[in-house]
């Protein structure tokens, strides 16, 4: 069985012949659906990140705006104000590979800046025409979501017709083809079907089950289910903290379709339940 390409960083290289790697979901937000205000605050959100690291988790994801579906934006001022520090902190205190979480060129750029390694665009890099010349220029990598809309429009339509996977495959094609022309290495690349950014609860479970469609051409998959209202329609549960459960069935069977990374918020669980379906996966042969 092939594994995509290592992403080398220097100081560290992420493998993809391993158990998934957990991506810990740092949200610097009062608003986000499952912890928002949570990590509003600095000392808080740093805290947090390295228990995470404790916990096992490769990477930390840190985000100052809620892609949450009906979110409005927020300032760029704002969202600077709420990411770079948190970056800053967790950079002196920790080698973890750090992701930024964000949409817009200027906020990656400083966060890049501080110390991420990463950056974790939901737009896939259309949404802010300066973003892949950011991440080119910088050596980064970067996650690239498939999203339908914007986090106010994307539910409105989640009717893709035909082969969900496939359209969704093809999507992310083109967004890494985009990328690539703008100059960003595609080694460096990892694509992110986007569950429930304009999908209904029946596609993300579809996506789930395909993970391993979605990295053509040897590219690392991404998924991010935790705590998402699919799982919540599912088990019938309307409190999202209340979905770690859930989200485990949903990581093991996205680990046994093909994904490399998992983003969650409860991380040491989910550690332990990509190792495990790792090593069923390997016994099976």
């Amino acid at each position: 069985m092939s594994h995509p390409t290592p992403i080398d960083f220097g100081r560290t290289t992420l493998r993809f012949d391993g158990p998934a790697h957990i991506m810990g979901i740092i949200n610097c937000t009062p608003d986000s659906f499952s912890d928002g205000g949570a990590h509003l605050d600095k000392v808080k959100a740093v805290e947090a990140g390295l228990l995470m690291v404790e916990q096992g988790a490769s990477i930390l994801d840190v985000g100052g705006e809620s892609t949450r579906p009906g979110a409005w934006p927020v300032g760029l001022q704002e969202e600077l104000d709420r990411v770079v520090p948190v970056i800053e902190a967790l950079r002196r205190r920790s080698e973890v590979l750090i992701s930024v979480d964000t949409m817009k060129a200027a906020v990656a750029e400083a966060a890049l800046a501080a110390g991420a390694d990463m950056v974790n665009d939901v737009t896939g890099m259309t949404g802010d025409a300066s973003m892949a010349r950011v991440v080119a220029r910088s050596g980064a990598a970067a996650v690239l979501m498939h999203m339908r809309g914007d986090p106010r429009t994307m539910q409105r339509d989640t009717d893709y017709g035909g082969d969900l996977v496939e359209v969704i495959a093809d999507g992310l094609d083109a967004l890494v083809e985009r990328a690539v022309e703008a100059g960003v290495a595609r080694e460096r690349l990892i694509v992110d079907p986007g569950i429930g950014f304009g999908k209904d609860g029946e596609g993300n479970l579809r996506l789930i089950g395909s993970a391993g469609r979605f990295g053509r051409g040897g590219l690392a998959v991404l998924i991010g289910p935790s705590r998402k209202s699919f799982i919540g329609q599912v088990l019938g549960i309307a409190d999202p903290a209340e979905r770690d459960w859930g989200t485990a069935a949903a990581c093991a069977a996205a680990v046994m379709s093909g994904a490399h990374v998992l983003r969650v918020h409860a991380v040491g669980p989910m550690v332990q339940v990509a190792r495990m379906a790792h090593a069923i996966m390997r016994a099976r042969g």
